[in-house]
């Protein structure tokens, strides 16, 4: 028996990032480092940043169910704002429908990024918030990719500043 269900939800997250606008929306932008932090090491990333453009990961439940989120994106205005509505299918069946807007604000020499997500959740394979926090971790993981890496498409380790790598703000 399908679950017709519908669950609307809207969140929103805020980090603090020692790094530039530019840097953090580079991290985002750039599909090589946009899947070091986004996808899993399982998973399958594409990334067609561009008004229009799509981005697709693709993993397997436990269950061996196959997860797939699709985002289109609807605007972008560079180092600022992302706009994407995407979708999260779990198998065959459609399981979420959204859309977000990501902003970068300058704040000092760093950034505050504030995501919100309008969500449907459809059925029961998604709840809002599991969806809240696995958006939290990858947030957190972006964190992570910022003070390992360098500029966009540097390799890791590759230092923030002349000391190493800067702390993320609390």
């Amino acid at each position: 028996m399908t679950d017709h269900r519908t669950t609307h939800s809207t969140f929103s997250l805020e980090r603090h990032y020692p790094a530039p606008p530019a840097r953090v929306f580079a991290a985002w932008s750039d599909p090589r480092s946009k899947a070091g932090w986004f996808s899993g090491a399982d998973a399958r990333h594409e990334l067609d940043f561009r008004v229009g453009g799509r981005e697709v990961n693709r993993a397997r439940r436990a269950d061996g169910r196959e997860l797939v989120f699709e985002s289109c994106y609807r605007d972008i205005v560079p180092d600022r704002r992302l706009v994407y509505t995407s979708t999260l299918s779990v198998g065959d069946e459609l399981a979420t429908v959204s859309l977000t807007t990501v902003e970068f604000h300058p704040e000092g020499t760093g950034t505050c990024l504030v995501l919100t997500e309008q969500g449907a959740f459809l059925g029961g394979d998604e709840e809002p918030d599991w969806r809240e926090r696995g958006t939290a971790t990858w947030l957190d993981a972006l964190g992570a990719f910022l003070r390992t890496h360098g500029p966009a498409g540097a390799g890791p380790g590759t230092p923030d500043t002349p000391d190493g790598p800067a702390e993320e703000a609390p």
